[in-house]
């Protein structure tokens, strides 16, 4: 424990302190070429949401992924298999949860517990 003459020398120091200069560089503006890049990329006009619902079809990658936040376990999927597997109009939000939970491993045996929480990566 520090003694009072050594608590007030180092309050007098933190006063004294001034920001760093990393810290200094948070407070400038972002150049508009930055904005104009995020606003251009199309999952800018999409919600969250809109993003989960999407449907197998309409996803254009060739690999999905869901994560799950319970388990930390990673599952994986080429698109070609999903819509064969779950149709191509099935929403991504569905299709997810069920890859999830045929493979969980956190069965407690009550409804409200069990099963994996997905993290859906926007496809």
């Amino acid at each position: 424990m520090p003694t009072p003459k050594q608590m007030e020398k180092l309050a007098a120091q933190a006063v004294r302190k001034q920001p760093t200069p990393a810290a200094a560089a948070f407070e400038k503006p972002l150049p508009p070429k930055y904005w104009d890049s995020v606003l251009k990329d199309p999952r800018a006009d999409m919600t969250g949401a809109q993003l989960r619902q999407r449907r197998l079809s309409d996803i254009q990658r060739h690999v999905l992924r869901v994560n799950c936040r319970r388990c930390n376990r990673t599952v994986e999927i080429q698109t070609a298999d999903a819509v064969r597997l779950y149709g191509q109009n099935a929403a991504w939000k569905d299709v997810a949860q069920r890859l999830l939970d045929d493979t969980c491993q956190q069965r407690t045996g009550r409804h409200e517990e069990d099963g994996c929480w997905p993290a859906l990566e926007a496809p």
